[in-house]
């Protein structure tokens, strides 16, 4: 398990299927996901066994529990390409009560020190909509800055939106953290 502040990140079983069902069919959590459609119970009991089937390396899914163990969300890294020591981030509060009370922020740390620290990777990266604002926020606080726009990228509510490429490379994530200074400070 990787432990956080709030949270411990711990390996998908197979009793978080139900709950992972249910968030990925609530409309209001999806909203803010490029999950557009209904998922069948097998399609998403199949997703918690396999990862996703868009060819690239699964890399690590995880659940996100309180220190309660209380499971109230799911993130992971995929696209992970160990040549260039990147990977994308994915995660999903799908808990609703959880919201915006700090549980991402840690969840986010949580993982990127794993990346940086035990991965060995120098660049996480993400995509989210302009109008995730509450994420954005989240995301920044953990480091990631604006990369890119995808204009006009994801249709919904009856218009088109840009999507955010936003990216956080391990020397950002360290400084921010203190985590340089750190260790400079214990080999003098």
């Amino acid at each position: 398990m990787l432990e956080g502040k709030m949270v411990r990140l711990r390996a998908l079983e197979p009793t978080d299927l139900e709950r992972a069902y249910t968030w990925i069919n609530d409309r209001e959590v999806t909203y803010y996901l490029a999950a557009r459609y209904p998922l069948s119970r097998a399609d998403e009991e199949r997703w918690l066994k396999e990862g996703p089937t868009n060819g690239f390396a699964s890399g690590a899914r995880l659940a996100i529990e309180t220190k309660d163990g209380v499971h109230i969300g799911n993130m992971d890294l995929h696209q992970v390409n160990p040549e260039d020591r990147k990977a994308s981030l994915g995660i999903m509060i799908g808990e609703k009560k959880y919201w915006a009370n700090g549980y991402g922020t840690d969840a986010i740390v949580t993982l990127l020190r794993f990346a940086f620290g035990e991965m060995n990777l120098n660049r996480v990266m993400l995509h989210v909509f302009e109008f995730n604002e509450r994420a954005i926020a989240c995301y920044k606080k953990c480091g990631f800055q604006e990369e890119g726009r995808l204009r006009q990228h994801y249709y919904a509510e009856g218009r088109y939106w840009d999507v955010l490429v936003m990216g956080v490379l391990r020397d950002e994530f360290d400084a921010l953290r203190g985590i340089a200074a750190q260790a400079a400070g214990a080999t003098s």
